[in-house]
């Protein structure tokens, strides 16, 4: 266990570690369910491979519909997609101001509703909104309209399996692995998909929760670690800056010390199987 501070860019490689150990989790939880003993059959999707038994298989289409409401006025609150923090207010993630002139004419968002940007899906920014307001208007908003719970839906249409073919079927003039490709709604809506019962969707939701919370635990201590870094950095920056703070006496007494990357840094976290320990990662924050 290292006893060093961890650094801004290792707290983010950390966090990225343990987003990316938390895929497999849901993948199979999402695809499976959460009993592994429970009886298969061949879905006849070749990409999807086997699903449970007593699950059934849906086009997209069935399951969500699109729906285009827009802003006359532009006052309602702007939305922003995040990878890792779903649809959240722009105005608590960034300090900038928005790019766009004006908000009339951005989609209207609710809550209950999904929101896919069709240049990301391949990547996972599909989410469903607990929020009111507006997204851009290259965003595709959909209402759902089968008996299925919205959560589960964003979950299923961000693991691993059901994304890549996302990408798969995403179209238009692209370089490298996004480029301008875009998810039309028609190659959207022909995706099949498997789902569970209700019941059984909420059960998963549920068990997820309390398999991932430790891990979702640190990774917001750590986001808030980094945002209080960063708060400290441009008070720093400012009052240096202003000449509240002569800094040249200190900076020549600094000793040299040896540079860790962020990936050494991280990798003291891994345990022998590669994978992130949540507990470990806790370890050498209390040490920081």
């Amino acid at each position: 266990m290292s006893s060093k501070p961890i650094a801004g860019p290792a707290k983010r490689m950390v966090i990225a570690l343990l987003n990316e150990q938390k895929q497999p989790i849901i993948h199979r939880a999402v695809t499976r369910g959460l009993d592994p003993s429970v009886p298969l059959k061949p879905s006849g999707v070749p990409w999807l491979g086997d699903i449970p038994q007593h699950w059934e298989l849906r086009r997209i289409k069935y399951l969500i519909r699109e729906v285009d409401e827009r802003s006359t006025t532009g006052h309602e609150p702007l939305l922003s997609m995040r990878m890792h923090h779903g649809l959240v207010l722009f105005s608590e993630h960034f300090s900038r101001p928005p790019q766009a002139a004006t908000l009339v004419g951005f989609k209207i968002v609710r809550p209950g509703q999904i929101v896919v940007n069709r240049m990301q899906a391949g990547n996972g920014v599909i989410f469903a909104s607990t929020l009111s307001g507006l997204v851009s208007p290259d965003y595709a908003v959909f209402d759902p309209i089968a008996d299925a719970n919205v959560e589960f839906l964003g979950e299923l249409f961000r693991s691993r399996k059901v994304r890549a073919h996302f990408r798969a079927e995403s179209k238009g003039l692209g370089t490298g692995t996004s480029g301008f490709l875009r998810l039309y709604n028609d190659r959207l809506g022909a995706i099949r998909v498997a789902l569970p019962p209700r019941a059984e969707q909420c059960e998963i939701l549920s068990g997820l929760a309390g398999e991932l919370s430790s891990v979702n635990a640190t990774v917001s201590r750590l986001e808030r670690e980094i945002e209080l870094l960063r708060e400290y950095r441009t008070r720093l920056v400012a009052d240096v800056v202003t000449g509240k703070l002569d800094v040249r006496e200190a900076a020549a007494r600094l000793p040299d010390l040896p540079t860790d990357t962020a990936a050494e840094l991280a990798a003291d976290a891994l345990d022998g199987s590669g994978i992130l320990d949540e507990t470990e990662a806790e370890g050498i924050l209390n040490d920081a």
